[in-house]
């Protein structure tokens, strides 16, 4: 099946269009679409987020990049060999995955980071069609519990079947796929203390033992 992404004009979402519509006036030099997945559909390891940061990836085109959240994972994933170049909080520069690839459940910008049940609805064909175009996969690591719901009805799982918990391991043996949580690598996660930096990577750490 062949991966799907939503068109740069995606309309499926009337809040999200207005929105982007809006964003395209105020920060014309911004990407301000629908951003792309970043990293290699054969990787083994899928790291779902929420949705873009207005000043992060919805400016850069690249999932958490220029936002907080990835001056967190984007280091974390090249301590543990899973990244290499230095992250530069723009797409083009030269940082590239290992053996994973990063998205959102949500793909378009959100107002205040909060999206609807509608739009998680509305995107997640382009999460089923991404998880199903990784003929690798084997690990999915959600940041947060909106992300990790989002994963469990994209592989038509009851949200009540397994319970989020930072570190919590899931097997998905229906799909053969661990899923493994986090908290989301947010500024507020880290300055309320919710999730330290080692925090993190003792999960990262983790998703390399489970490889």
């Amino acid at each position: 099946m062949p991966f799907c992404n939503p068109d740069i004009n995606c309309a499926k979402c009337v809040r999200l269009l207005a929105f982007r519509l809006q964003n395209r006036q105020k920060f014309p030099s911004y990407h301000n679409a629908p951003v792309q997945s970043f990293g290699a559909l054969e990787a083994q390891i899928l790291v779902v987020g929420l949705a873009p940061g207005l000043n992060g990836a919805n400016q850069t085109n690249r999932p958490f990049t220029n936002d907080y959240a990835g001056d967190i994972l984007y280091p974390a994933l090249k301590k543990f060999n899973f990244a290499t170049g230095n992250y530069g909080k723009i797409k083009n520069d030269g940082f590239e995955l290992k053996n994973v690839r990063v998205t959102n459940a949500v793909r378009c910008v959100p107002p205040q980071n909060k999206v609807t049940g509608d739009e998680l609805k509305n995107c997640r064909p382009f999460l089923i069609d991404e998880i199903k175009s990784m003929p690798n996969l084997k690990i999915i690591l959600s940041l947060g519990l909106v992300a990790h719901n989002a994963v469990l009805s994209a592989l038509g799982y009851k949200l009540s079947a397994f319970k989020f918990a930072h570190g919590a391991t899931h097997f998905l043996e229906n799909h053969n796929l661990v899923l493994l949580n986090s908290y989301h690598t947010s500024r507020y996660n880290i300055n309320t203390g919710v999730l330290t930096s080692q925090m993190f990577e003792n999960i990262i750490q983790k998703m390399k033992e489970l490889l």
